[in-house]
């Protein structure tokens, strides 16, 4: 391989002929060969570092402290890697020490270089166009960091939004067509009273709607960024005029609500916001894993087990059990689930240890969380085109269950009285008959009472005796 030699402070370095990173990066993929995941791994992150960058080199450029042609440079580099270019070229793990100054150097070394080429210079002639001196103008990986982050964060938490809105409806529209079919109830897995499969999954649409709301929320503290800041949050090396410039050229660009941290020294050290989202992201994949383990207990069987609901197969389910089907979906949900609540311990460590002025670990509580939301977008976008949208009740069997349930007997108490029903049910346990069957025969109710007494009651019209 050709190489180039670069020179930092630590002394001079080979790096590749065509790499578009430089001395920094090198260094950094020796030191952190840890993950195998690189920053090209996390698309939104590398995009919204490209967009700080160009905020910056605007704002630099306004103020007079780069050349307006070194500006325009950089703002070009910066749209083309915006757009999804040079993207193999951020290479650095991500998990790193120095508080994401290797992803903040990576991005200063490609862009700078991608600059150069644009105005005609070789790579690595920095002295037409530097990494630092002008990438990096005014700025500190402890503000940049954090700011691409939350930038990165926010699009995550939309596109996860957009995934749980269609996973709602998928809820909605399974509940509107099961809303005639009536079951019982479980509460400790055991019988509790009568209500409709619809009833069911309608609980499961507000469950999430419910949880999609607060993660919608949660975006709005990553609004508040601490670019300007640079390494302790009193703006030391910034140009004067720069700090009250540049979150604003930064919102008109990307088009958010941006707005600066009243305390840029708290905010260099503080990731509450962080720790926020991830409290969220749990509470999201743990209560849509509860689902989950909901639909795989209701379909188990078929033959022995509840049997309620009939999961679309979708794969084989054993290599020695013929014409066994698992309910794969749902279990790679349970998995997901199981990954963000131990990211999430991951960020609480991490907020915990993070030392005076500034927090060392942000490069782990943003791989968390982007590959957190990324795997429950997934998973909530596999669960409603693989699951729910083809889910099947077992009509026959939950009605035969429903209308021999001594559970039914708990709608009777308003007509009849407790001590009634409960002599009712203990007939219809006794003797294996249907409830309604039980209460005509005592002469408590009319047929036709009975059966409108529980139609009322769970909302299920044409509720009928059974008597098989």
């Amino acid at each position: 391989m050709d190489y180039r030699v670069e020179e930092d402070s630590l002394g001079r370095i080979n790096v590749p002929a065509k790499a578009y990173w430089g001395a920094h990066t090198a260094r950094a993929l020796d030191n952190f060969p840890i993950s195998g995941i690189t920053l090209a791994q996390h698309p939104r992150l590398v995009t919204a570092l490209a967009t700080v960058k160009r905020a910056a080199a605007v704002t630099n450029g306004h103020l007079g402290a780069i050349d307006p042609k070194a500006a325009r440079a950089i703002g070009w580099a910066c749209e083309a890697v915006e757009a999804g270019g040079f993207r193999e070229q951020f290479c650095v793990d991500v998990i790193q020490g120095g508080a994401g100054t290797s992803t903040n150097m990576n991005a200063n070394e490609v862009i700078a270089n991608v600059a150069l080429e644009f105005l005609g210079h070789p790579l690595g002639c920095y002295e037409y166009l530097h990494p630092i001196d002008h990438v990096n103008r005014c700025q500190s990986t402890n503000d940049v960091y954090p700011t691409a982050l939350k930038l990165a964060l926010v699009g995550a938490v939309e596109e996860i939004c957009g995934e749980l809105d269609r996973l709602v409806a998928a809820f909605q529209d399974r509940g509107a067509a099961f809303g005639h079919i009536l079951k019982i109830g479980r509460t400790q897995l055991q019988d509790a009273v009568p209500m409709s499969l619809g009833q069911e999954f309608h609980a499961f649409a507000a469950t999430i709607a419910e949880d999609r709301q607060r993660l919608a929320e949660s975006a709005g503290l990553l609004l508040e960024c601490n670019l300007g800041a640079t390494a302790v949050g009193t703006g030391i090396t910034a140009e004067p005029g720069y700090r009250e410039q540049v979150v604003g050229v930064l919102a008109d660009i990307t088009g958010r609500k941006l707005v600066p941290a009243e305390n840029l020294v708290e905010a260099t050290s503080d990731v509450g916001a962080f720790m926020h989202l991830s409290a969220m992201l749990k509470r999201s994949a743990i209560k849509i894993s509860k689902i989950s383990s909901d639909l795989r207990l209701l379909s188990s069987g078929p033959q022995n087990g509840l049997g309620e609901l009939r999961l679309p197969p979708r794969q084989a389910g054993s290599s020695i059990m013929p014409g066994k089907v698992n309910p794969v979906i749902p279990e790679a949900l349970n998995q997901i689930a199981f990954a963000v609540a131990g990211a999430d311990t991951t960020v609480t460590m991490a907020a915990d240890n993070g030392q005076l002025q500034l927090n060392a670990f942000e490069p782990v509580i943003g791989h968390v969380l982007l590959q957190g939301l990324a795997w429950l977008s997934n998973g909530a976008r596999i669960l409603r085109t693989h699951c729910i949208e083809g889910i099947e009740a077992n009509e026959e069997l939950l009605t035969t269950r429903a209308a021999r349930s001594a559970g039914l007997a708990t709608a009777l108490i308003p007509a009849i009285g407790y001590t009634a029903a409960a002599s009712v049910a203990k007939a219809a346990l006794r003797d294996d008959t249907p409830v309604l069957q039980v209460v005509t025969s005592m002469g408590l109710l009319k047929p036709e009472e009975a059966q409108s007494i529980v139609a009322d009651a769970v909302g299920v019209p044409g509720v009928q005796q059974r008597d098989h």
